[in-house]
């Protein structure tokens, strides 16, 4: 299932885009944790439509309750969040379609939640989409890191993590 994105001979991973949209440096996104970088590394696309997918195969550990939110984790053992939306967790699931469910294996470009973007935006939050390596903290990572461009869920590389 990893053989395609996880390479064990140079122990790297690359990640595709999990919406199509533009893509957004962290440190632009409009909230102090997500941007300042508080919960790890990564990389936001500001999506076109509501369709959220798989950025690489994977184990879903995190599902919120809320549905804003998903986790998974790499071969590689990258714990990758996406966070749909900013201010999300208020809307209670409103707007969200959830895919999958808990031990779920994925694969990328694999659709694990669809979210009403004009919903989301009627009720006042914004839909750019982090996603962050929660466990990028601990050093043992490094990153190479697409900046700017539009991208496509499940086929635009957003970056590359490899194993220091």
């Amino acid at each position: 299932m990893f053989k395609k994105l996880f390479n064990k001979d140079t122990k790297k991973e690359e990640m595709f885009a999990y919406a199509s949209g533009k893509l957004v440096r962290l440190e632009d996104v409009p909230d102090p944790v997500f941007g300042q970088k508080v919960m790890g590394e990564g990389i936001a696309i500001s999506p076109s439509d509501g369709r959220i997918v798989a950025p690489i195969d994977g184990e879903i550990t995190l599902l919120a309750d809320t549905k804003h939110a998903f986790g998974i984790k790499t071969e590689l053992g990258e714990e990758i969040l996406v966070h749909i939306g900013l201010e999300t967790v208020g809307l209670k699931g409103e707007g969200f379609n959830v895919r999958v469910k808990m031990g779920d294996r994925v694969t990328k470009g694999q659709t694990i939640i669809e979210a009403d973007l004009a919903l989301i935006e009627k009720r006042g939050c914004n839909t750019i989409i982090p996603m962050i390596v929660t466990n990028s903290m601990e050093g043992k990572f490094k990153f190479e890191w697409e900046n700017s461009g539009q991208v496509k869920a499940g086929e635009s590389k957003v970056f590359t993590a490899r194993l220091k």
